[in-house]
């Protein structure tokens, strides 16, 4: 921390000159002396900043909690009682953090956070625009659109007509044009003097200037910082009343400020992970911990309830904060302030502040963020902008559970529809409907799922595929288990179950496996096998591969064998047939030799499948940048290697469309003579092998030739 002081000293005097103000009006809103919202900041600032893990948040008495204060000390009728509700809430909140309860952050949707902030933005500037003019009759942190005077936010800003101060108004400009250009200044090098720091200083000087030269623009003491005068530590601290232990009103308060306070906090913290420039996160469980050792504190010497704040927490961040000595500091200010510098603080204009929070308000609500959460999608869009419009119209706690209900439907919504893949497939001849469940299968995916298995038509083929599932829950278990057992046997449905884990109590079921039969091997057509291969191509070019299931292809295939085709290709590391054209276990007769050439044994190979094996599709497949071919167009010798290249030989002579730069060096060339070399093949078996010209005359089988491409992986057929 110390390294970051100079970043971090003037970011906490900003914070501080904010923060104090602040505190001082959520006391007075929540009816409570108004030196227990400074305890809260001091509190907030030194304990609660030591302990926290966050870098950026700052702590202290929040707006969110000014009704519940409120209700609460009217309802248990004493201060001092309603202290020993902020002991046990800080107690409750210590337990959960030491619990790890503090995951429920991690379910906190972002567009409510990025609604939060925005929100934030919004009232930030709605609420110190009154303050920017000089008009102050009501300074708490009001942050409620109803406010308690009987007027609203919008109502209020229309009073603002009938009641201003010029001088206010002077200063606020001229605060708004520093801040705005201060980047464009020499100053904005001076990292221990930020523009925020330079408006208060600005402030106290231009109020002194009209005080002595211009009284009619001199702003009065009701438009001022009031900090109430120290007189000794006994007229700042007041004790709990722990007689009133038993009382269950104080255990019901202490629960909702444990709950409340809890929530606005781990909202913040998220919050202001995202407006870090490093983004760092903190444990919400340490956060809890933090806050509730915090609010212990304040309880225990007269403070009302602490929270992360976000209004503090971002104007630390925009003022170069960099740890949390920054919120350290903050609090050690505010109890100096407390101590000795009321006369001086009590100088500053509250229209500096509003400038600070004005800017802050604008860069948490751009309209660069509303355009970019739009561009996302109505799913992200509506509960972001109904957490922007219901905070501004309601409070902090209800417009964000508001926004979070909106989130939560949407998500519903979207667990309902896309919970798993759902894909047919055609292998062979047959199609097959496969149910790919995602890795975690809750509650919420049980009605599509159901929706799915039950609408499959009759005498399908259907796969459930677990593979990838971690959690499955058990109504969706029960779910399958009923399709299992009842729907797919009255609806003569063929279905493998695969992938459930062992403590699902619920085996993996399979009736079919999609591997070739003598019956299909028969009744396919050589242009329906060649379709096949072109269409696995296109899979494996757009990476849309199908699921093999090579385990339970091994057994099925472990009888017998009835591949469609023969494919002589290349010894290539590139090129292996299965994967190019997306097979599966004993699809094809694969043939590899370097340039795929011809020899006796292969074509008595291929004889043996197309007569014996009844293979309907002979495919000769050659691939560009060849390095057999290569070697036969740069004439190499070596050892048997030279025997076998002789034989592309006539494939070099009878390309002819080119006629220079006829080597290896050319790859054009190179890629011509790999055609001619296919060609050439399939040339040879007719004229070599009498059995398979005679099949292929009597149309039982075809011949083509085929180009793998390298670089694409995409194969042109030569028919």
């Amino acid at each position: 921390m110390i390294s970051k002081i100079k970043q971090d000293l003037p970011a906490s005097l900003v914070v501080f000159i904010v923060a104090l103000p602040l505190c001082l009006g959520v006391a007075l809103a929540s009816g409570a002396p108004l030196l227990s919202g400074v305890i809260a900041g001091i509190i907030g600032g030194i304990v609660v900043g030591f302990l926290s893990q966050s870098h950026t948040s700052v702590s202290g008495p929040a707006a969110g909690l000014a009704a519940v204060v409120l209700s609460a000390i009217t309802q248990l009728g004493s201060f001092e009682i309603f202290l020993l509700a902020v002991v046990l809430a800080g107690i409750l909140q210590l337990v959960v953090g030491i619990a790890k309860g503090g995951f429920i952050a991690n379910y906190i949707p972002s567009n409510v956070i990025k609604g939060l902030l925005a929100a934030i933005g919004i009232i930030l500037i709605l609420k110190q625009i009154p303050h920017a003019v000089g008009f102050d009759r009501h300074t708490e942190d009001d942050f409620a659109f109803l406010q308690k005077n009987g007027e609203n936010t919008f109502s209020e800003l229309i009073q603002i007509f009938n009641d201003f101060s010029w001088g206010a108004i002077i200063i606020s400009i001229i605060s708004i044009l520093v801040m705005i250009y201060w980047d464009k200044t020499p100053m904005k090098k001076i990292k221990f003097f930020p523009a925020s720091l330079f408006v208060v200083v600005l402030g106290v000087s231009l109020n002194e200037l009209f005080q002595n030269l211009f009284p009619m623009l001199a702003i009065s003491a009701t438009h001022l910082v009031q900090i109430p005068k120290f007189e000794g530590i006994n007229s700042m601290i007041t004790l709990p009343n722990f007689g009133s232990i038993g009382n269950y009103h104080v255990w019901i308060i202490a629960f909702t400020i444990a709950v409340i306070a809890s929530l606005e906090t781990l909202l913040n913290l998220e919050a202001v992970e995202k407006l870090d420039p490093h983004k760092r996160e903190a444990s919400p469980n340490k956060e809890l911990v933090a806050q509730g050792i915090g609010n212990i504190f304040s309880g225990l010497v007269g403070g009302i309830p602490i929270t992360s704040v976000i209004v503090r927490s971002s104007v630390n961040i925009n003022a170069g904060g960099e740890t949390k000595l920054s919120a350290i500091l903050h609090g050690v200010f505010l109890l100096i302030s407390v101590l000795l510098l009321s006369p001086i603080l009590n100088l500053i204009p509250l229209a500096s502040l509003a400038c600070i929070l004005l800017l802050t308000g604008y860069k948490l609500a751009k309209l660069s963020l509303f355009k970019d959460m739009y561009s996302k999608g109505l799913n992200q869009f509506i509960p972001f902008i109904a957490t922007v419009l219901a905070i501004v119209f309601t409070d902090l706690l209800i417009g964000v559970l508001i926004g979070l209900a909106i989130s939560i439907f949407y998500i519903l919504k979207s667990n309902y529809k896309n919970p798993f893949v759902l894909a047919k497939e055609t292998l062979h001849i047959d199609e097959t409907v496969r149910l790919e469940l995602p890795n975690q299968v809750s509650f919420l995916n049980k009605a599509s799922i159901k929706e799915t298995l039950w609408n499959v038509p009759n005498n399908s083929k259907v796969i459930i595929d677990a593979t990838y599932s971690n959690y499955i829950d058990n109504d969706v278990l029960e779910v399958i288990e009923d399709f299992r057992s009842t729907i797919s046997i009255e609806k003569e449905i063929k279905l493998n179950v695969i992938g459930l884990k062992e403590h699902y109590q619920l085996e993996d079921h399979i009736q079919f496996v999609n591997v070739l039969d003598k019956a299909t091997q028969q009744i396919m057509t050589p242009n329906e096998i060649l379709e096949i291969l072109k269409k696995g191509n296109e899979r494996f070019v757009t990476g849309n591969w199908t699921e093999k299931y090579i385990k339970h292809q091994v057994s099925a295939t472990s009888s017998a064998q009835n591949p469609y085709a023969i494919v002589l290709s290349c010894i290539d590391s590139r090129t292996s047939t299965e994967q190019i054209f997306d097979l599966g276990l004993g699809d094809v007769f694969s043939i590899r030799i370097a340039g795929n050439i011809l020899n006796d044994d292969i074509l008595g190979s291929m004889e043996f499948g197309m007569h014996e094996i009844g293979v309907k599709l002979l495919l000769v497949l050659g691939h560009t940048n060849c390095g057999a071919v290569i070697g036969a167009c740069n004439h190499v010798k070596l050892g048997n290697l030279t025997t076998l290249l002789d034989k592309i030989k006539p494939a070099i002579e009878n390309e002819k469309t080119i006629l220079e730069n006829r080597d290896g060096s050319n790859t054009v060339f190179v890629d011509k003579v790999t055609e001619q070399n296919v060609f050439h093949t399939i040339g040879r078996i007719r004229n070599e092998s009498a059995i398979i010209a005679e099949l292929e005359q009597v149309g039982k089988i075809k011949i083509v030739g085929g180009l793998y491409d390298v670089e694409t992986g995409k194969v042109n057929f030569y028919e």
